[in-house]
């Protein structure tokens, strides 16, 4: 049952990334200074490797929630749902504004994929809480 519950997180929190960066798709590219082609998707959009990597890289962040979650003897909606951002807001999202602010890339970039980072993070943390 462990193992399904971070499946389910980790392409729960997958979709919520497709959702979010789809909505604020225009200013990430602009921020990120991600070349765009004719059609104004990025202009790796038919690669597929990112979306491989970025849904095995949310499972493996479940996975990691799922363990955390278990040894603090965290369950529910509103437990996971608190774990889950905090662990996103105050511990994966730091580390985003640091390498922005190292790679002298713009704060916007900072708070679109931090901001990912937290909403991702709050799903997972619902989704595992619920299991």
């Amino acid at each position: 049952m462990e193992l399904i519950s971070v499946i389910v997180a980790g392409v729960a929190s997958y979709a919520f990334g497709a959702i979010w960066y789809m909505a604020l798709a225009k200013p990430w590219m602009a921020a990120a200074g991600i070349e765009v082609g004719e059609d104004g998707r990025p202009a790796n959009s038919s690669d597929p490797k990112p979306y491989i990597i970025a849904l095995v890289c949310a499972i493996v962040v479940a996975g990691m929630m799922r363990h955390i979650f278990g040894l603090a003897g965290i369950n529910g909606f509103g437990m996971g749902a608190m774990a889950g951002f905090g662990l996103g807001a105050f511990i994966a999202a730091p580390w985003i504004v640091t390498n922005c602010g190292f790679g002298d890339r713009p704060m916007k970039l900072a708070l679109i994929d931090g901001g990912y980072a937290a909403g991702g993070c709050t799903v997972m943390g619902i989704v595992l809480g619920l299991f």
